[in-house]
């Protein structure tokens, strides 16, 4: 990364980010409702839920409604995306996690064609169930896990890397860039042979009131909202408000600034004249109209906010 001659003035950026009065978006779709009904009249059939989290937000976002109602089994958390989050406290997360009650944690890159906790993922489950009891399955040979979280988090991806790593087979669920890929509880889907074992997958859940506008922009930064709901503009200057709190100056090089800057609206121009993103608009001037061309800032934001999601502006911590 880029060293900065001086980096005074970065101690007068933003401490705290205003959200401008915004009131957390109520985003829970129908098929949503549906899911975590199915989900519940699935559990008799269950041994384990196996919880998928977004790694950068290890601590902010998961669906409390997981906890009030499918608790009964025995849980792991599975925290994905960890090649994009930046887990030098690693620790400190896993004693928040377990005082809050989450005591089975794997980090897990699910894209990776060879991850090694994905190994670990069917040995644990086994190790967690051999002395709790299996409810009214105990006759049954097989295992059956239940994968849940919010939206996105890649629990389509961690079913496909189960049954890549056990099976040496291809996808069984479809895969999306976008929340909301999976609609229904789908049929139990195989990830192991020895033992046997069984996944079902389930539509990613938000809750029905995210508990705070910041836990909200947190999600919506990950994709786990659709972007349009929250609005590119807001996501892209809470993403710059981010990585600035972090000494994260990953984008002034990548987009070519002289510096790093507060202000999104510089920074969008910026990325807009890098990436050739303009737009022709008709302006009223004393002689009529004419065409000008001016830099296409939701574009520019788009590109900003991907460019973070993929890990082009390095591994983040956003809890």
């Amino acid at each position: 990364m880029r060293l900065f001659p001086s980096l005074r003035h970065v101690d007068k950026f933003r401490t705290v980010f205003d959200f401008g009065g915004r009131e957390v978006a109520h985003w829970f779709p129908g098929h949503m409702a549906k899911g975590l009904k199915q989900m519940k009249a699935s559990l008799k059939s269950v041994d384990c839920i196996v919880e998928i989290h977004d790694a950068r937000i290890p601590l902010s976002g998961r669906n409390p409604l997981f906890q009030n109602t499918l608790d009964v089994r025995p849980h792991i958390l599975v925290l994905n995306k960890m090649d994009l989050a930046d887990l030098s406290n690693k620790q400190k997360i896993l004693k928040k996690l377990e005082r809050d009650g989450v005591k089975n944690v794997l980090f897990t890159d699910c894209l990776k064609q060879a991850d090694n906790s994905i190994k670990k993922l069917v040995p644990t489950v086994l190790e967690i169930l051999e002395n709790k009891p299996r409810f009214n399955r105990d006759e049954n040979i097989d295992y059956c896990m239940m994968v849940i979280g919010v939206p996105n988090v890649g629990k389509s991806s961690l079913i496909n890397a189960l049954r890549r790593t056990n099976l040496k087979k291809g996808r069984a669920s479809r895969v999306g860039g976008e929340p909301g890929i999976t609609k229904a509880v789908l049929t139990k889907i195989q990830v192991s042979e020895r033992p046997k074992m069984y996944l079902l997958d389930t539509p990613g859940v938000l809750p029905p009131k995210i508990e705070s506008v910041e836990t909200g922009m947190k999600l919506a930064l990950c994709g786990t909202i659709l972007d349009h709901l929250v609005g590119e503009d807001i996501i892209a200057d809470y993403l710059l408000y981010s990585l600035n709190k972090l000494r994260n100056f990953s984008y002034v090089e990548k987009y070519e600034l002289q510096e790093p800057s507060d202000d999104i609206q510089l920074v969008l121009k910026r990325i807009a004249v890098k990436l050739g993103k303009t737009q022709r608009v008709k302006a009223l001037t004393g002689v009529g109209n004419i065409t000008v061309t001016i830099p296409n800032y939701t574009a520019a934001a788009y590109d900003f906010i991907r460019a973070f999601r993929k890990g082009d502006l390095g591994q983040v911590m956003l809890d």
